[in-house]
């Protein structure tokens, strides 16, 4: 079985005292299912409950009066005892029974089990189950093994990744043989991804063709969703679909629209967009006009870049073999863009909201985030002159954006000039948010108002 870092939030949340109800979201074949089923079996009785292929089912909360006869239908399908105390019900494709929106309400109310719910295109088909009430139910968003969960799959130990983010977090060089194999291995995620059923495939049996033929299969899962919703809207989305690798392959990267069609505005068809956004297939990274914080509220919802959610599924859509390029380091395909494809990822898995900077005067960022109240201009570089950017010595010496600190990620090993820090392309996998502070206390002395 393949660890990953979802299954600690899983365990810290139903170890709380707080009974809410979980759902956890993301796109097909990132491993939600899998991941539940085995976070279940720590309880005595565990219940699933398909609403897709159980059909029955979808009308379990139809004309329901309250919890207790919601639960009575809920033992008359469920295939395990229901234990007060003892019993995580899991409900999947959640989809599929609109009422489950209300009835998690009244379950988590009644408070004798557990609960935990996902599907497949949640961000589609039932935006309304986000907007449950505070206090019924917590989110999670689940994706493809981001490259330090490749690595532990690899069998890279926890003494090799310790001394790898004690390099990081005091910017010093990594061993030269430790830093040659990391390297390999992350070209090897180049082509793998993240995807957990390819991640097996090629664990099991290293054949890179298996890994692509189970790439090209959910490639093809992923048009046939797009065709059950397209006919209807008529959404450009199967052919924006298709066209982000050949959008990033391009000189600047972002999304050009007539690129679909001549005529094409982007208000128009900007639900297609949010369509392979919300389904958990794409991952757009907007422009932000000024590299200052909040980004958000610099961000222009027109101009943005469009990567893939997984960097081995934008692989397996390339042809001519672009794996063996990879692994071979060819100079004639363009790495920067699978490159960026997987930073995006890595650091959209890490919680970051993304953004890049696009300026005639000071030139072109690849990605910036927030951090610790501050911007953090992040760099992506496959060449050798990773020491050139003239766009991030430009923001760096603009006394009035106050950036303290940039990083670039290269193929090189790790140093530092002045404000940036030069990092292998690998330790992308410890860029993580600032966590929050467990407790904040704060009393007021009001004795003078009473």
């Amino acid at each position: 079985m393949i660890a990953r870092k979802i299954e600690k939030e899983l365990q810290n949340f139903y170890c709380s005292f707080d009974k809410k109800a979980l759902l956890i979201t993301g796109a097909r074949q990132v491993g939600k299912t899998f991941i539940i089923r085995e976070f279940g079996k720590q309880f005595e009785s565990f219940v699933e409950i398909n609403f897709y292929e159980n059909r029955a089912a979808q009308t379990l909360f139809e004309n329901a009066h309250d919890s207790r006869d919601i639960l009575l239908r809920l033992s008359a399908v469920a295939e395990a005892p229901l234990i007060p105390g003892k019993t995580l019900i899991f409900l999947d494709e959640v989809q599929e029974c609109k009422e489950i929106v209300t009835a998690i309400k009244f379950l988590v109310e009644e408070g004798s089990y557990r609960y935990i719910l996902s599907g497949s295109m949640l961000g589609v088909d039932l935006k309304d189950i986000r907007s449950v009430p505070v206090g019924y139910m917590d989110v999670l968003e689940m994706y493809p093994l981001d490259f330090e969960e490749f690595a532990r799959a690899n069998k890279v130990s926890e003494d090799v990744l310790d001394a790898l983010r004690s390099a990081f977090e005091n910017k010093t060089p990594v061993d030269d043989i430790i830093h040659e194999k990391m390297m390999e291995l992350f070209r090897l995620y180049l082509i793998v991804g993240g995807m957990p059923a390819v991640v097996t495939s090629y664990l099991e049996t290293n054949n890179l063709r298996e890994v692509i033929r189970m790439q090209q299969s959910i490639i093809t899962m992923y048009k046939r969703d797009i065709a059950r919703y397209d006919p209807e809207e008529k959404l450009y989305l199967e052919d924006i679909f298709d066209l982000i690798p050949g959008e990033l392959n391009s000189k600047n990267k972002r999304f050009v629209l007539k690129n679909l069609n001549e005529h094409f505005k982007f208000s128009r068809y900007s639900n297609s967009f949010l369509w392979l956004k919300d389904a958990g297939v794409a991952l757009p990274v907007y422009c932000a006009s000024e590299p200052t914080v909040p980004l958000r509220l610099s961000r222009a919802t027109n101009l943005f870049k469009l990567f893939l959610a997984d960097v081995g599924l934008l692989a397996a859509m390339y042809m001519n073999d672009i794996q063996l390029k990879i692994l071979n380091r060819e100079k004639d395909i363009n790495f920067g863009s699978v490159y960026e494809n997987a930073a995006a990822q890595e650091l959209k898995a890490h919680g970051f909201d993304l953004y890049y900077f696009n300026s005639k005067k000071q030139g072109e960022l690849d990605f910036l985030v927030e951090r610790g109240g501050n911007v953090l201009p992040i760099e992506i570089k496959s060449g050798k002159d990773y020491r050139k950017h003239a766009a991030l010595s430009n923001i760096l010496s603009n006394e009035a954006y106050d950036i303290p600190e940039a990083y670039v990620f290269h193929n090189g090993n790790v140093s530092a000039d002045g404000k940036i820090a030069y990092y292998p392309i690998y330790m992308l996998m410890f860029v993580e948010k600032e966590k929050p502070l467990q407790e904040m206390i704060y009393r007021i002395d009001l004795e003078v108002l009473q």
